[in-house]
């Protein structure tokens, strides 16, 4: 088998009390870049999300944007916010609660099929807020039997955060009996049970971007992707990248659907040549970050719940990342009310978030090859035997769609929720007639 160490850069582990904590990531034996970063987000004990509850943060009060003169106003709210807590960052949902959860629910019942009770399961349910909006919605606009026979379910991989959604769901006793949390791995196909053939919805808002991805190498343009994994150097101190030949089905697969190898076949010969002239002369690692953990939840949501529909919101691009690669994520850790960027994803050892960003169009790959429909040998422009309806929108589109966007308009017409988050889309996928 080939393998490569790679020399730098190195991690001290030596360097705080807290990073000793790293033993438990990196062990003897070296671990896939996904397994590292799956145990510095949810180790249960020392992950970011497992020991630090208010990594989300949640606001006492919804803002009162008619009362804000514009964006100035908006921001020094927001800077006043963040220095009075030590929270790493507010998701949207939270920012302009009730209204963007009320959209999400809005778009349900737009399409849901109320002949069967309606059933949601939301992945990573935060502080609770997109819940309790969604089930105050539902029961203030849909049919009482709707609002009566609906079940919500949130599976929640932090202990903490399941307790805190509890508390906010709770706020209102009606959902009380409605409600329940479920504390587990999403992407764990052995605590699902069962298969749920009854229609449902999934909502999973920014969790792809802080699902474990893996990373794969190329010492040139034309060298053979292998894949990375993390070690620990023999002076016990210190981690490093190790290079091995492709050979995780996980990767496999994600390479395959990603067809990051097209180049092996649809190249002329001449054309070859001259890249494989030009890498010797000017060599040019590649680095290509790969959701792995996106591939595996979706294979497990589709296995268990094959009539789902699927709302996801994320990320579609992130500024300013310093760690590098194709889809390289932000590290960043916020210390003394001030937030900073690690230059390394090793640097993570539970006290920073990891996130990525989303490449909606690979998602939506994804999301029909786990339906059984887009294989990677297949024929990808054909809609025949299409097992899934889909749409992306940007933020602003699904929200003036579904939305009550002067909720959240200031004096001056400035809309934070319509015009502060260009870099986030939403992603719908239904199940088709093609469904069994």
């Amino acid at each position: 088998m080939l393998t490569r160490t790679l020399k730098l850069p190195l991690i001290s582990l030596a360097s705080t009390t807290k990073a000793l904590y790293s033993t438990h990531i990196v062990g003897d034996k070296p671990v896939l870049v996904r397994d590292f970063i799956h145990s510095a987000l949810y180790h249960p004990l020392h992950g970011y999300f497992s020991q630090r509850s208010r990594s989300v943060g949640v606001l006492p009060n919804s803002i009162k944007f008619n009362q804000l003169q514009g964006r100035k106003a908006y921001l020094r709210y927001l800077d006043n916010i963040y220095k009075q807590s030590d929270i790493s960052w507010f998701t949207p949902v939270e920012l302009f609660k009730p209204w963007y959860a009320h959209a999400i629910a809005e778009a349900i019942m737009r399409t849901a099929n109320f002949s069967v009770p309606l059933k949601i399961y939301e992945i990573g349910g935060g502080s609770g807020t997109c819940a309790k909006g969604i089930m105050d919605y539902i029961m203030l606009n849909a049919p009482a039997k709707v609002y009566n026979s609906m079940t919500y379910t949130s599976v929640e991989i932090s202990p903490s955060l399941a307790e805190v959604q509890k508390e906010t769901v709770g706020e209102v006793r009606s959902h009380i009996p409605k409600f329940r949390v479920e504390c587990r791995d999403a992407a764990d196909r052995s605590q699902w049970g069962h298969v749920e053939q009854q229609p449902c919805w999934v909502i999973m808002l920014e969790v792809l971007d802080n699902l474990p991805h893996d990373l794969i190498y190329s010492e040139t343009q034309i060298s053979p992707w292998m894949e990375v994994w993390v070690e620990r150097k023999h002076d016990r101190e210190t981690l490093s990248e190790l290079y091995k030949l492709l050979q995780d089905p996980l990767i496999t697969r994600c390479v395959e659907i990603m067809d990051l190898d097209k180049t092996k076949t649809t190249q002329s010969t001449a054309v070859s040549t001259l890249k494989s002239i030009w890498s010797k002369v000017y060599p040019k690692p590649r680095r290509c970050w790969l959701p792995t953990g996106c591939l595996k939840l979706l294979e497990v949501l589709h296995g268990v719940l094959p009539k789902m529909s699927l709302i996801a919101s994320d990320f579609s691009y992130l500024p300013d990342v310093k760690i590098p690669g194709e889809g390289a994520p932000l590290v960043s850790t916020k210390k003394d009310g001030s937030s900073s960027d690690y230059e390394n994803y090793m640097e993570a050892k539970g006290d920073a978030d990891i996130f990525f960003p989303t490449d909606f169009r690979l998602l939506e790959q994804m999301d029909h090859y786990c339906s059984g429909w887009l294989k990677h040998h297949g024929d990808h422009s054909s809609k025949k035997g299409k097992k899934r309806r889909t749409i992306m929108l940007e933020t602003s589109s699904f929200m003036e769609e579904f939305g009550l966007p002067t909720k959240t308009r200031t004096k001056d017409g400035y809309n934070p929720l319509l015009d502060d988050f260009k870099n986030t889309k939403f992603y719908l996928s239904v199940p088709t007639h093609n469904i069994k």
